[in-house]
């Protein structure tokens, strides 16, 4: 089974930035569809940003601008850069990544809070 473990979550002023990690076991990383979702406290889990092994990205609106996803295949790792955080950003980030033919796996997620 594939194994992904999120980092970088902390605590953070409005404007600040953080990069989460995302480390995945396995050598077919780079054939991974890969995604950033959250979760809010009472809301459901949102998608935030994907990856294609391709290079093709997509962003929710909501973090266009602000946020890049990007991947280290060497280091088997995924990054999201956020910038320009808001309050409203706060919430527990996960790592997706989905492998054709095998299927999609979850880490356990990291905590980001953006004060006022």
């Amino acid at each position: 089974q594939v194994q992904l473990v999120e980092s970088g979550g902390g605590l953070v002023q409005a404007g600040g930035s953080l990069r989460l990690s995302c480390a995945a076991s396995g050598s077919v990383f780079s054939r991974d569809l890969m995604g950033w979702y959250r979760q809010a406290p009472g809301k459901q889990r949102e998608l935030v940003a994907t990856l294609t092994s391709g290079g093709t990205t997509n962003y929710a609106d909501s973090v266009k601008g602000r946020f890049t996803i990007s991947r280290d295949n060497a280091k088997n790792t995924v990054y999201l850069q956020m910038n320009s955080l808001k309050p409203e950003d706060t919430a527990v980030y996960y790592c997706k990544a989905v492998r054709l033919g095998v299927g999609s796996f979850w880490g356990p997620g990291t905590q980001v809070t953006v004060s006022s």
